[in-house]
């Protein structure tokens, strides 16, 4: 049986963990330093954590659910501990991109991440509809990348990350670097920047007279049917007028320059503020 140190079990991230991980085959030992975390656990799950010591005793796999700010001095504290051949899983690309792991090539370093329920889906069951974040009831896909180790310890990395994500729509595998352009490139530096732009034109348009709830429900249909246009989700087309709109908009709205966000060091830069 694999068994798996799960290291800040009782925090928001951890607890989803643990409560997935609670129907698998893994044999999970919880650490959880905070107290609130631990009763959490013991009243929510019916789990009791242990201490760092019997979690890392002939451990396989050690899983990383702190804060970014956390995952290098954790994994620095454990790592001599840890035997060659050991799994650290990282939940996030950030620290792992950063540099934040320890020096230590006999160890595996494997990162994955959700995607996240999708806008466009089939769900059908309310509570599934109602899973933003996932991991509960909604199908996700994932991203997983191998940082380093031995290829065979791919397989299960992503049966593990399958695990902690579940329900699962696709697993893709990808590279430290191209997780580092999905997050914080992609997922946030563009996309949460601009939907809280597009917030603050709806505020601007209340603040000019528009009714909030009528704004509210013309911006978030629109959302709805331009996107699945632009994302090719349905077939279609937009009027000449919305054509037009874009081609002055963009330029409005957008630096010529803004896909630098994406450079390498543009990405190092932004790790290194949430690191």
């Amino acid at each position: 049986m694999v068994a798996i140190a799960l290291f800040g079990a009782g925090g928001k991230m951890g607890a989803r963990l643990s409560r997935n991980l609670q129907s698998s085959d893994y044999d999970v030992r919880h650490v959880e330093p905070g107290e609130a975390g631990r009763t959490r656990l013991k009243d929510e799950l019916g789990i009791v954590c242990v201490g760092q010591a019997a979690a890392l005793d002939d451990v396989d796999v050690v899983i990383l659910a702190v804060p970014d700010t956390h995952v290098g001095n954790v994994a620095h504290e454990i790592a001599p501990r840890l035997r060659s051949g050991t799994m650290i899983m990282a939940l996030d690309a950030a620290a792992p991109f950063a540099g934040h792991l320890p020096d230590r090539p006999d160890l595996t370093y494997f990162v994955t991440h959700p995607c996240h329920p999708p806008i466009f889906n089939d769900e059908t069951d309310p509570a599934a509809r109602d899973d933003r974040f996932g991991g509960l009831h909604a199908r996700q896909s994932i991203v997983s990348a191998m940082m380093q180790g031995p290829e065979e310890h791919y397989e299960l990395g992503e049966a593990i990350a399958k695990v902690i994500w579940a329900p699962i729509l696709r697993s893709h595998r990808v590279t430290v670097d191209q997780m580092a352009l999905l997050e914080p490139g992609l997922s946030e530096t563009v996309c949460a920047s601009l939907l809280d732009v597009m917030r603050e034109a709806m505020d601007e348009v209340v603040a000019r007279g528009v009714p909030e709830e009528a704004a509210r429900d013309f911006l978030l249909g629109h959302m709805n049917i331009l996107g699945a246009v632009i994302f090719k989700h349905v077939p279609g087309a937009f009027s000449d007028a919305c054509n037009k709109a874009i081609a002055f908009g963009k330029p409005a709205l957008m630096r010529d320059d803004w896909k630098r966000v994406f450079d390498r060091e543009e990405l190092t830069e932004s790790i290194r503020r949430i690191t």
